[in-house]
Formats: structure tokens, sequence, C-alpha cells
């Protein structure tokens, strides 16, 4: 853990030094800034982000919240500088080239910049979006046929999304009066205490066939057995690498976090699958991280639900996680298996989002053939 923290401090180090050398090179930031009063507000704006997790740690939430809410739009707003400033360094080979317009094309990019992390803010302080799916699913009974599905993930409660934050998505998920509500992992955030005040609202969360949820790698981080003692005492039924009935001939199947066991996800999905009870029907998996789908669809699901990627959030970060995980959104068809991977309801790190907002999923299960269309993962 040390490491990582250690090396996360050391990239937010980096990016802050580049930004703040290329700023020098502009009139206007040289004219208002001496060096010095410079490099000093970058090492201020670097030590915000752990100076506000200290402050938390410590239970100074009067000042360590509000502090990690700006420290995290300042981690998006950096970000985009960082993209735009050294997007030019191609086209100026590191500033060799076209040297008095140099200025000019760094202040447009900064400007650039700004502007899409003021629109990545409005967007990410947005109502996620209701995206409505119909799946055929084979061997699910024709009574089950219209059964609809809420499926919400990466809520990640407790350090930009609070009580009434929490109130309005419960109030969406009410409205579309689905079936059963499915919540795919990270409805923790960093830190389960912060949630646990919300428990309460949580409780109020209900639909006729349940509400079922499994672990993100959040809810790890947040909290390990604590965040599951949360979501058990708010009546959700936890799927911890398990399989249980949700209706007669439909049965969910759930798996803790295979990000955080990239090794064995392949193994931890046969296992889990393993305990379908025999017989006839469809199974669904619920999966926060999109691994092992092969393997799912090998061993029996037919559906397997995911979130996680969120899309990419900002850009361009999405490209470096469309690396990591093929499938990053949307609908897709591994192996004869559907897979759905949500951009989530909310935002991890930065309250920012561009290009697309979040989301909650409302699945309308079918009975027959799969459906055509889908994307073929590759």
């Amino acid at each position: 853990m040390w490491r990582f923290i250690l090396s996360a401090l050391i990239i937010w180090a980096g990016l802050h030094a580049y930004v703040f050398w290329r700023l020098g090179s502009i009139p206007l930031v040289a004219r208002h800034l001496s060096p010095l009063r410079r490099w000093l507000l970058a090492a201020l704006l670097w030590a915000s982000f752990p100076l506000a997790r200290w402050l938390t740690h410590r239970h100074l939430d009067a000042l360590g919240v509000p502090l990690e809410f700006a420290a995290n739009i300042w981690m998006g707003t950096l970000f985009l500088l960082f993209s735009t400033l050294l997007a030019l360094e191609p086209l100026t080979l590191g500033g060799w080239l076209f040297r008095r317009a140099i200025p000019t094309l760094r202040t447009t990019a900064i400007a650039v910049a700004l502007t899409l992390a003021g629109s990545a803010l409005v967007q990410g302080l947005r109502a996620p979006t209701i995206q409505a799916e119909e799946i055929t699913l084979p061997g699910l009974p024709p009574a089950l046929d219209g059964l609809t599905l809420a499926t919400i993930s990466d809520l990640h409660l407790g350090t930009t999304h609070h009580e009434a934050w929490l109130r309005a998505r419960i109030d969406q998920l009410h409205t579309l009066q689905a079936d059963a509500i499915l919540v795919v992992g990270d409805l923790v955030d960093s830190d389960v205490r912060r949630v646990e005040p919300l428990l309460p609202i949580l409780k109020t969360l209900h639909a006729p066939l349940g509400v079922w949820a499994v672990y993100g790698n959040h809810d790890t981080f947040g909290g390990g057995e604590r965040t599951a003692e949360l979501i058990r005492a708010a009546g959700f039924r936890l799927l911890r690498d398990e399989c249980a009935p949700l209706a007669p001939g439909l049965t969910l199947a759930g798996v803790d976090d295979l990000g955080l066991r990239r090794h064995t996800a392949a193994d931890a999905v046969t296992r889990t699958l393993s305990g379908r009870p025999a017989g006839d029907g469809a199974t669904i998996l619920l999966s926060h991280t999109p691994m092992a789908a092969e393997t799912a669809a090998t061993h029996g699901a037919q559906l397997m639900l995911s979130g996680h990627t969120h899309a990419g959030q900002l850009w361009p970060f999405g490209e470096l996680v469309r690396l990591v995980h093929p499938l990053f959104h949307g609908r897709y068809n591994v192996a004869g298996m559907q897979v759905y991977v949500s951009r989530g309801a909310g935002t991890w790190g930065p309250p920012m989002r561009l290009w697309q907002p979040g989301e909650i999923v409302l699945l309308r299960l079918r009975t027959g053939h799969p459906m055509p269309g889908t994307a073929q993962a590759q």
C-alpha cells in the first residue's frame, strides 16, 4: 500500500512540475507570478489532496471534506491542463519549432483545458441518465418475460456524493418501478465511516424481488468487512462468490471484485458459477470489474453486468482505461453471453465527466434467443 501511495504522490508531483514549468513561458503568468510564487503555488496545490486525506483520517471532516472536494476538482483540471499542453509537444518539438507562436499556442491550450474542465464539472454534477435496454436471455422462463432489473454501479458514496445526492438516486431508482435492484460494486468510495451515517437512507431502497449487491474494489479499500456489514444492514443481499435464486428459473451469481485478484479471476468465476442450482433456467453474473467474461460464458452465464470503467470519465484517460478493459462501456457479446458495462452513476476522484453523463441502466428481460446487433468483444 505504501509503495502505491508513494508512486501516486510522485506522479502527482510530476504533473504539477510539468504544467507549472510550461506556465512559466506564458507572458500573462510570468507578469503576475514570479518563479518563486509560481512554484510555491504548485507546492500548495500538490499538497492539497494528501492534506485533505490526512485531515479526514484524523476525523477533522469539517476541514478535510471541503478541501478534498476542491482538491479533486483541481486533480481533474490539472489532468486536462497536462493533456492539452502535452499535445503541443510533438507539434513544436518540445519548444524548438514555432518559438514565436509558442506562448499563444500554450495560452490557447490552457484556455481549452479550462473550458473542458468547466464543462466536465457541470456534466459530472448532473443527475445520471436512465439507459433502457432490452436483453433476451436463453433459458429464461416465459413467466419471467418482461422482468425488469434496475442496475446501478459506482455510486462512490462518502467523498463527493453525500445525503442529498443519494436521496435523489434512490428516488430515480424507485421511479423506474423495477422488479429488482442490482448494485454492481463501489457503493463506498474510500471510507465506510463517512457512509455509515447514510444507512437510514440506504434502508429506504427497496424492490419487490429485493436489492442485491456485490463488492467493488473501492468497497474493499473503504473498509473491507465493515463495508459488508453496512450493505447487509441496509437490507441488501450481498453476493460474495456465490449464487442465489432471484426468481424460479433465474439465478443471480455475484463475485467480489475480480480486479483485485486478477491472476485468479477466472478460477473465482468458475467456482462461483459451479454453485448454480441444477436444472434449466438463466443465470446473470454480477461482476464489478468486466473481467473473465469468456470464463463466465463457458460456465453457463447468459448475461454479465459490470461497471468500474466509468467509460473513462475524463478524456483522454478513457483511452488508457480501454487498453486495460476492452469491455469498456455498453453492450457486448462474448462467446454467446451478453455483457453490459455501465458508465456508473457517480464519479471517482474528480466530480467531473467529459462527453458522457453517468447512467442507471434499466434492463427488461425477454425469453428466446440472443438478440442480434450487439458489439462483438475483441
